[in-house]
């Protein structure tokens, strides 16, 4: 299988597209970084090694195949992979108007988290690092230039972390995008190797951990990957990135209806975070056609922040956005917009 030209640093493109000077490979990475599409576009290299490198190569190795835009101005891409698998990428602005990229590790997942549209997908494939990077890139040619990036879109970054970090590698190196992985954020549905392997090994990236709950049973019916990473080791391991990289996580909670609101799963959450430099991201589940679950009234959610804080634990209750185009958190995999 060739390599995907966007997902090579500099010295890489020079090796596969047969240059005879690496200017010239510094000059191409640098296109791709300004979001050339084609390399016709690339006007300060010869238009004989511009007609060579299109009649050789193809610049990018994926192509959009559906668009849809929320009323709330979110953004979400399906795209088609070479060999014809699609994932799905989202655009998401704040109040700030801040813009972020929301992009996938996998072609589906294999995770089986019984509350996520992903999860029923199951795994096909790892994406390659070109196909992460042109995530980025097509929405960037979409929006502008973006702020941020979060690895939580269709897939587990942890079983995919060689990928993702040669896309961080491009995305952020000086001579292209220089991106800071200040604003890099990867989310995991907590394996505790891969969060390890991540503060042993980098690169420094917000830590995201989806939670969701800390009772164990219940978390092991919710989310499969439990079962082979308890919520001891989850909780070790997030106190070891925490410290090792100086950083603080955030533990992901999506509420589902009288499922894990309530006094005793508040109390739960409160002594998984003691002890850890963490803050609560509180999601409302958002619907997913199919499966057992009901959203959660305001009242449930707003004693749940109450009684965290109450603790002194720090939390946010997140304002959910791109619900009518299967954007939202869990939701991913449903390429069409809601019936009104």
């Amino acid at each position: 299988m060739p390599e995907d030209i966007t997902g090579l640093l500099p010295e890489e493109l020079c090796d596969y597209l047969k240059l005879d000077a690496k200017f010239r490979a510094k000059q191409i990475f640098k296109w791709i970084a300004d979001g050339a599409k084609s390399f016709d576009d690339m006007t300060n290299l010869s238009k004989d090694l511009r007609a060579t490198l299109s009649s050789n190569y193809s610049l990018y190795s994926t192509k959009i195949s559906k668009e849809l835009v929320d009323p709330d101005g979110t953004v979400k891409l399906q795209i088609e992979l070479n060999d014809g698998r699609l994932i799905e990428t989202v655009l998401l602005t704040d109040a700030e108007q801040r813009k972020t990229a929301c992009v996938s590790c996998q072609a589906g997942c294999g995770m089986g988290c019984a509350f996520c549209q992903t999860g029923k997908l199951g795994f096909g494939r790892n994406l390659t690092p070109g196909e992460i990077v042109e995530q980025f890139l097509h929405l960037e040619s979409r929006a502008g230039k973006l702020d941020n990036i979060v690895f939580m879109g269709m897939g587990e970054p942890m079983q995919n972390l060689d990928s993702i970090r040669k896309a961080i590698a491009v995305l952020s190196s000086e001579q292209g995008r220089n991106l800071s992985k200040r604003r890099i954020t990867l989310s995991t549905c907590g394996v505790c190797a891969g969060i390890y392997d991540l503060a042993d090994n980098g690169p420094l990236l917000r830590l995201a951990v989806s939670l969701t709950t800390a009772d164990e049973d219940l978390r092991k019916e919710l989310m499969p990957v439990t079962k082979g990473n308890s919520l001891a080791d989850l909780k070790r391991a997030i106190k070891y990135y925490t410290e090792k990289t100086g950083t603080r996580c955030t533990l992901e909670a999506a509420i589902l209806h009288d499922v894990n609101t309530g006094d005793k799963s508040a109390d739960n959450l409160i002594s998984f975070a003691r002890g850890l430099n963490v803050h609560f991201n509180l999601i409302p589940w958002n619907p997913v056609p199919g499966l057992p679950f009901t959203e959660p009234s305001a009242a449930e959610t707003h004693a749940l922040v109450n009684r965290l804080e109450k603790a002194g634990i720090s939390a946010t209750l997140r304002t959910r956005r791109g619900r009518t185009i299967g954007g939202a958190c869990g939701q991913l995999g449903r390429s069409q917009a809601a019936e009104k």
